[in-house]
């Protein structure tokens, strides 16, 4: 966007002041005169100022920063949410939500809750709940979009604040100081420049005026982040080119290592066939080669009675074993005979008389049987 000159910020009317009874000591600086009671801004140094702070956004969102608007005044509210959301950066023109910034956890947490209840309205699940339930969550979308609608897409604490009106945002003035942000601000005659990074000295209540300095800073920020959105665009094109790049280099990696291992396999395997194959034709030789052979002869059998060379003799007797033929002192002798046993012979000599009878009276039972009968019983009662 091209510089603004003196004759526009004339034209715009950004040179008029506040009343000289309201004005701040420390815009005495800022201040070229007065007239009629009023303060007439120094235009020679606001254009400076504005072409600083032009750069500065600029320069800030070519680099991937973002940029708050901040401008809730009815003068700048439609102008703050077109040229913010032309340039995709986060505004707020309704009601500042006090700790939006210092508490942005919290406020996280609430725009997440913003994005689940319009996506359950723009599915329609949200007309499948009960009537009372349903209007509640209405109520409660409407809260949210009145107050974070512009920074719902606000991922991450800004890099700068772009401020309109000092005195209307003073709780965000207060939070983006304590959070040492830059901030550029367009400052009027009853304002305090002192903790501001880029002043603009002009008028604020003016609707020409803060549409002219919205556009300014709005027309960078929104040069800066089309720039910035090739860029990423380029970058996220090469990086997608390099990792489809990688992707094909490891999938032809990937192949030629499975060829590999393919052809050692197979080579392993050959091996192994050939391995199986000359042991099978060893041991096909050998088996020819022992039936070809002559029989051996037979190796002769061991005696069946051959003892060992070191078999103990079988009548070898152990050095402490008794003699066989030892008889113990107290042992009786084999043949004693008891006192009072009567002697074989006796009995025997008893007997004789009646064999010898019987024997001498055989010869003549055999030419008369019934004397020899007669005979031998006669002797037997003789003898008893």
């Amino acid at each position: 966007m091209p510089q603004v000159g003196i004759q526009e910020l004339l034209e715009a009317g950004v040179h008029f002041g506040h009343q000289t009874s309201r004005w701040n000591p420390n815009m005495r600086r800022h201040i070229a005169g007065e007239l009629d009671g009023i303060h007439i801004i120094d235009l020679m140094q606001t254009e400076e100022m504005l072409e600083a702070a032009r750069i500065f956004t600029g320069e800030l969102t070519s680099g991937g920063g973002k940029v708050l608007f901040v401008g809730t005044k009815k003068q700048a509210s439609d102008v703050v949410q077109n040229w913010a959301e032309k340039s995709g950066m986060p505004y707020v023109n309704r009601r500042w939500l006090p700790g939006l910034l210092t508490n942005f956890n919290i406020s996280s947490n609430r725009i997440k809750r913003l994005h689940e209840l319009t996506e359950l309205t723009e599915s329609g699940q949200i007309d499948l709940l009960p009537t009372k339930e349903r209007m509640n969550m209405q109520a409660e979308l409407a809260k949210l979009e009145f107050a974070l609608g512009g920074v719902r897409d606000m991922e991450r604490v800004p890099d700068a604040v772009f401020i309109l009106d000092l005195k209307s945002e003073e709780i965000a003035l207060r939070e983006a100081t304590r959070l040492r942000l830059p901030i550029i601000a367009l400052v009027d005659s009853n304002c305090d420049p002192g903790n501001i990074d880029f002043v603009i000295p002009g008028n604020d209540d003016a609707i020409r005026s803060c549409e002219l300095v919205i556009s300014t800073v709005g027309g960078a920020v929104e040069e800066g982040a089309g720039a910035w959105k090739v860029i990423e665009e380029k970058r996220q094109a090469e990086e997608q080119a390099r990792r489809e790049k990688e992707a094909e280099e490891r999938r032809k990696r990937e192949e030629e290592d499975k060829a590999r291992r393919e052809i050692l396999e197979k080579e392993r395997a050959e091996q192994e066939a050939k391995a199986k194959a000359e042991a099978r034709a060893e041991a096909e030789k050998a088996a020819a080669a022992a039936a070809a052979a002559p029989p051996a002869p037979a190796a002769p059998a061991p005696h069946p009675q051959a003892v060992p060379d070191d078999a103990p003799h079988p009548q070898a007797v152990p050095d402490d074993a008794p003699h066989p033929q030892a008889v113990a002192e107290d042992a009786p002798h084999p043949q004693a005979v008891a006192e009072d046993a009567p002697h074989p012979q006796a009995v025997v000599e008893e007997e004789a008389p009646a064999e010898e009878a019987a024997e001498e009276a055989a010869p003549e039972t055999e030419e008369a049987p019934e004397e020899a009968a007669v005979a031998a019983t006669d002797a037997a009662e003789e003898s008893k």
